[in-house]
């Protein structure tokens, strides 16, 4: 079995073509090496683990879907793809049978604002359009007795049972459609016949949780700031369950419903979110959790068997991410693979797990991107598979780990700290970079492309997750309510103040830079803490608090405007003073130190306005790098804007902190 695991993998990296050449040792690598697709992605394998789909560049320099047989061990065939775009995700539904739906090309000649949804037989017969994109593409699929759904819809889920020809599709209501919510329908991918699920539901749905039959049991609403949860009874009728607030949840969140009425949810647990098993007539959860992360929210998935329901295993994440299996089989398996890959965080990726003959491994490092291995279940090999990328050395990259600061006022941060790329020799030029959102775990321990690519030039980069981070616990999410600009940016000091004095951190040579909500911090930085950094980058960033409630045409939702913004950003009438200290905008004449700002033309959530604006309030005298990418939106996607705006971090931090600088006595 050996020999055989090892030709098919053969097979498939000559089918693929040549790794590229190794890097120059003494060059780091390039943006193109950082920033471009790889060019194998997303292994899957088909339930009974004998067929393996994976996304692989091919025609064009598009991305195809192939699938190989690891019998007959054939060579991989090509069996769907686009000219003028890429193939984004596919998923198995039977034995037989896949959907896939496509994406912007990374070089920038197609954009696809409805990602649409295709499905194909596995020997690549029997292609059918099932929901419709924004773009033409040619296509063979069969459009006779045209059913295809608008661009609207998305891929939901896979039925758990993998044995048919159905999906569950979502239908996103039209920013016209108020209460309209989301609903949900089966789709039959042979035949292009929906089946609805959201008969008698209530307005304002958002969110779903289907049994482990995949039948819709609980909606999750949201109206007026209020979270009200529904039930579906025995006779089919949706009846109200409880209410609680979103954002400061009192009551269990279930998650999962499975076999002979078992309900598992989340509820925090000593301060952190952690699962529970719950009664499923009152919904309240056991005095102790089934799964608890202390220090972090629980987060992950629940892995279980097709056509059972059985509960096999809880994937989670805190420093890293990582499994805890119920199931026997699949605890040898794990502990047979993690002996093989010592020294990184190896995740099983399989359907029907316990039965299947071969297990995909996606192993993650924080210094190199992840790399795919396939283990036969019978003989225990394990071969490599994809991933390999010579032009991303290892040595040119930076250690990552995370540390616990104190902030000012004692609360404890979380900084994910990258090395620069050799390890440290003393205080070396540093980078806050401060994530988006702002109210999301921002940082993961895994290689990480932005980070990397700062530590390959020889920076320290220390990412925060500054109070209002989300997955460190109710409390540290509770403190940044209302503290943009203020408690939010102190902590970005406080943590470069932590870096300086372990001797990591050269307290001249630091700049801060960050995207979004990033951006907004980098400028801020630049207001009020032009005393610690001597640069500030922001892109897609914030400008003005006012103007996210008052432009009309970003996809902000007036439920957020009118009352998750109010609450958790600022009221733009009972916050007016507070907006107007906090706004990079109307404070912009104090900046003295250099900016690089970069913005998309087509981004709606940050809309290129923010950005124009600010340009405009600077003074005339004011050091400033300006580009404006009028195809991407918010973030850069295509590859040769990322080559671009890489290019000009670079030069940018390179004559403001660069390693060549001069560094503190």
């Amino acid at each position: 079995m050996k020999n055989c695991l090892a030709a098919a993998a053969l097979a498939l990296t000559a089918a693929l073509g040549p790794a590229p050449a190794a890097a120059a040792a003494e060059a780091p690598p390039s943006a193109t090496a950082f920033f471009k697709r790889a060019a194998v992605r997303a292994p899957k394998l088909s339930p009974s683990g004998r067929y393996l789909a994976i996304q692989a560049a091919g025609k064009d320099d598009r991305m195809w879907l192939a699938v190989l047989d690891l019998q007959t061990l054939a060579p991989p065939k090509f069996i769907a793809g686009f000219h003028d775009a890429d193939i984004a995700h596919h998923h198995w539904i039977s034995e037989d049978r896949l959907v896939f739906d496509v994406s912007d090309s990374p070089d920038g000649t197609t954009r696809v604002a409805g990602q649409g949804l295709w499905a194909i037989d596995r020997d690549g017969s029997q292609l059918r359009q099932l929901i419709k994109t924004d773009k033409p593409f040619v296509t063979g699929a069969t459009l006779i007795a045209d059913r295809r759904l608008e661009v609207n819809w998305v891929l939901h889920s896979v039925p758990p049972g993998l044995d048919g020809a159905e999906v569950i599709v979502a239908r996103r209501p039209w920013m016209n459609e108020r209460g309209a919510g989301l609903q949900l329908a089966r789709l039959d991918t042979r035949t292009g016949l929906t089946r609805t699920l959201s008969e008698g539901i209530p307005d304002n749905s958002w969110g779903w949780v289907l049994d482990w039959r995949g039948e819709p049991r609980i909606i999750d609403t949201l109206k007026d700031g209020r979270s009200r949860l529904y039930r579906r009874d025995d006779a089919g009728r949706w009846q109200p369950w409880f209410e609680d607030d979103p954002q400061a949840r009192q009551h269990p969140v279930p998650v999962w419903l499975g076999p002979d009425g078992q309900m598992l949810g989340q509820q925090s647990a000593g301060g952190y979110t952690a699962l529970f098993r719950l009664d499923p007539e009152t919904g309240r959860a056991e005095a102790q959790p089934l799964v608890s992360t202390p220090g972090y929210d629980f987060t992950g998935q629940l892995i279980t068997e097709p056509g059972t329901g059985r509960l096999l295993g809880v994937r989670y994440e805190t420093d890293a991410p990582g499994t805890a299996w119920l199931d026997k089989t699949m605890r040898e398996h794990q502990a047979a693979i993690d002996a093989r890959l010592p020294g990184s965080v190896n995740l099983i990726e399989c359907l029907r797990c316990v039965a299947a003959s071969h297990l995909i491994v996606t192993s993650l490092s924080d210094q190199r991107p992840p790399l795919y291995f396939l283990y036969a279940t019978a003989d225990r090999q394990l071969q490599p598979l994809a991933g390999s990328r010579p032009d991303l050395p290892v040595a040119a990259m930076g250690q990552r780990d995370y540390h616990r600061v104190k902030a000012r006022d004692g609360l404890a941060l979380p900084v994910l700290v990258t090395q620069p790329a050799g390890g440290l020799k003393g205080p070396a030029p540093t980078v806050v970079l401060v994530h988006g959102g702002p109210y999301v775990r921002g940082t993961h321990w895994s290689w990480e492309r932005d980070a990397q690519f700062l530590a390959s030039r020889g920076y320290l980069v220390l990412e925060p997750e500054f109070r209002g981070s989300t997955g460190y616990g109710f409390a540290h999410f509770r403190a940044g309510w209302k503290q943009w600009g203020l408690a939010m940016q102190d902590d970005l000091a406080d943590t470069l103040a932590w870096a300086v004095k372990q001797g990591w951190a050269d307290p001249q040579r630091a700049c801060i830079m960050g995207a979004s909500y990033g951006g907004y911090a980098a400028l801020m930085g630049a207001i009020t803490q032009a005393d610690l950094f001597k640069c500030a980058v922001n892109w897609v960033g914030v400008t003005d608090i006012g103007l996210m409630s008052s432009i009309s045409w970003s996809d902000m939702s007036d439920e957020w405007k009118d009352y998750g913004m109010k609450r958790l950003v600022a009221d733009p009438d009972a916050d007016a003073a507070q907006i107007k200290a906090t706004s990079p905008l109307r404070r912009a004449s104090e900046i003295r130190l250099p900016l690089l700002m970069a913005y998309g033309g087509e981004d709606r959530r940050v809309p290129l306005k923010h950005g124009t604006e600010m340009k405009a309030a600077l003074r005339a005298d004011q050091p400033l790098e300006w580009v404006v990418y009028p195809d991407e939106g918010h973030g850069w996607f295509n590859l040769k804007t990322n080559q671009d705006f890489w290019g000009r971090v670079e030069r940018f931090l390179a004559r403001h902190i660069g390693p060549a600088t001069a560094p503190t006595p």
